[in-house]
């Protein structure tokens, strides 16, 4: 083995991506939030029995308002409040959907200034959720519906894109793209025009790319891999990684252990230029964002006393 003696070439600085928003500052009722220096943390609230991860345990009204208070008091700076999973199963009339959601998104906007969404795609039951205190829609279906987007319009709340190609509540065949980033980034593109043709102000829209919505293990991947050609779009862009089953057929990992696997997936989305992620565990999802964001510059750290002094003793915590 050779040993080369010299100096030592420095090596380059390695930059991260910065994604060009058209809009970095949102403003979401009484709070603003600027996403080129901050990444927003979404909790997850289901009204549901039949929830992908926690099959009801917040399906009950105190229950999903006790859960979104912990998320506050937790570190959340969003809640996705929900009343039907995207996944196959029965549908469910417009009617009993508000009933689910509503009164949680009263409790929790009577309570604190957190951004409050709504994963609906009907839109009787988005106008209900707006006037009871939501901010933002998060459609799952991508605008199958033009008079959802009317509604969001007239109201002048957010709305989150996401691509998906089956309608909601129903099973697709396999999913098959020759280039799953190129094209999820072109369908996201084609849907915020579109959206803007509706009426929808483009300050008004984020963008989520819809990890193994309708995708499979390895384009799930390939989305986490190549986030910045989805946030290089523009629009501030979600991604919702938590606990998903691309996360579990990775690491051979049940839903309850996927906590780890989560926050490595969004920690590689936020370098990629995610500005929303949607997590479970809030608390866990709190430290290694906000970790992510001082390493980033955006945020300082909470203290400093590691050889900060001219005598510098043992840490004692």
């Amino acid at each position: 083995m050779t040993v080369l003696s010299g100096t030592a070439q420095p090596l380059p600085r390695q930059s991260i991506y910065q994604p060009p928003l058209l809009y970095a500052i949102h403003d979401f009722g009484g709070r603003t939030f600027d996403f080129s220096r901050r990444v927003a943390i979404m909790a997850i609230i289901n009204r549901t029995p039949d929830s992908f991860y926690d099959s009801g345990r917040t399906f009950a009204l105190q229950a999903a308002v006790a859960a979104a208070q912990q998320a506050v008091e937790d570190g959340a700076d969003w809640l996705d409040i929900g009343g039907v999973p995207f996944a196959p199963g029965p549908a469910l009339s417009a009617e009993e959907e508000a009933e689910r959601v509503v009164p949680v998104i009263e409790a929790v906007a009577a309570r604190s200034d957190v951004i409050i969404s709504v994963d609906t795609f009907l839109p009787e039951v988005a106008e209900l959720s707006i006037a009871a205190g939501a901010h933002v829609i998060n459609d799952t279906t991508g605008l199958q519906n033009p008079e959802l987007a009317a509604v969001v319009a007239a109201s002048g709340a957010h709305l989150v894109i996401t691509h998906s190609l089956a309608r909601p509540r129903t099973v697709f065949p396999r999913p098959a793209y020759a280039d799953v980033v190129a094209e999820v980034a072109d369908f996201l593109r084609r849907k915020a025009d579109y959206a803007v043709e509706l009426g929808i102000s483009a300050d008004k829209i984020l963008l989520d790319p819809g990890h193994d919505l309708n995708k499979n293990t390895l384009h799930s991947l390939e989305i986490t891999r190549r986030f910045h050609e989805i946030a290089g779009i523009g629009f501030p862009t979600l991604a919702a990684v938590s606990n998903k089953d691309f996360i579990g057929e990775t690491l051979n990992q049940a839903k309850a252990d996927r906590t780890e696997g989560s926050l490595a997936a969004a920690v590689i989305c936020i370098l990629g230029g995610a500005r929303v992620v949607r997590m479970h565990d809030v608390a866990a999802a709190c430290s290694a964002v906000r970790f992510t964001e001082s390493v980033l510059g955006w945020r300082p750290p909470a203290y400093l006393l590691h050889n900060m002094g001219e005598h510098n003793e043992p840490a004692s915590r």
